[in-house]
């Protein structure tokens, strides 16, 4: 029998739309695995009632059949569903790390990242990488079709989730099917920005590369007190806001120094519009652990 904990993460970051990743210090899932004749799910935690546990209809269940793993298995969601946190991704990325263990199957960490995928398009219907990756590796993933890179980096975040649901489908159908060039040549500078950022652990520079024009302002609308949010965060000291995947959460890079204050700041704005939220006082962190 094996216990996993695996990262919420953060997608996107603003200019790396389905290609950026990180994962967080806090909040994780835990999933418990033991071998068995057959895949049996149980799930406990932040809105697990809302969580089939029919394997065919959860994420575990389809990395359990892509690495012939049977097992039962024991879900505590430390990840609210809807969260724009990666919550799928965080019991996908579980699953896949603990049953390659539990099985001996030998995939590496990289390898194990399109087969955690395989999980996330039973929520979102389509098999992506940029949540997957951080959650399974740590630190800053850049995910694309000829495979993952990832970077150790250290950046204070701050996670501010408001009470409200954004379905990734529906986070998706707003997004623009065009872009002009000056908006895809600041998307790049910006990517390239963040990305340069990271390697450095350099907070004002990751928050820069964090400004899209593109997909930031379409999603924007489904949540409820964003832009107040954003501007609220910015003048207390973060050096970036932007949309945690496809939201409702919003994430803020920032120094050190200023993480409590633009954390209170934000958890305030969305009081502010009538909005309830939590907030998480994080950072950049380690990928899925095995105990």
């Amino acid at each position: 029998m094996l216990t996993v904990r695996a990262p919420a993460t953060s997608a996107n970051l603003g200019s790396g739309f389905d290609v950026f990743g990180v994962a967080l210090e806090r909040p994780a899932d835990v999933v418990r695995l033991e071998k068995a004749d057959r895949v049996t799910i149980e799930m406990t935690g932040a809105g697990s009632q809302y969580i089939p546990e029919d394997p065919e209809k959860n994420t575990v269940g389809a990395v359990a059949d892509a690495l012939d793993a049977p097992a039962r298995i024991q879900i505590d969601k430390g990840v609210r569903p809807a969260s724009g946190l990666g919550s799928s991704a965080a019991s996908a990325a579980a699953a896949a790390v603990g049953l390659n263990e539990l099985y001996d199957r030998g995939y590496s960490r990289e390898e194990l990242v399109p087969i955690a995928a395989k999980g996330e398009a039973v929520v979102s219907g389509d098999a992506h990488d940029d949540n997957v990756a951080p959650s399974i590796m740590g630190g800053f993933t850049i995910a694309t079709d000829k495979g993952v890179t990832q970077v150790d980096a250290d950046i204070p975040l701050v996670a501010c989730l408001p009470d409200i649901v954004v379905s990734t489908r529906d986070a998706r159908n707003v997004v623009p099917e065009t872009a002009r060039v000056d908006q895809m040549v600041e998307t790049v500078g910006n990517a390239a920005a963040l990305t340069t950022g990271m390697h450095r652990d350099d907070p004002e520079l990751v928050g820069r590369g964090m400004h899209d024009t593109v997909v930031t302002p379409a999603r924007a609308k489904l949540i409820d007190g964003y832009e107040q949010v954003r501007e609220a965060a910015l003048a207390a000291g973060a050096t970036g806001v932007t949309i945690s995947g496809a939201g409702p959460t919003v994430i803020a890079a920032c120094a050190e120094k200023d993480r409590r204050k633009i954390a209170s700041t934000m958890l305030d704005a969305f009081g502010e519009r009538g909005v309830d939220a939590r907030v998480y006082q994080t950072r950049i962190g380690g990928g899925a652990e095995v105990f």
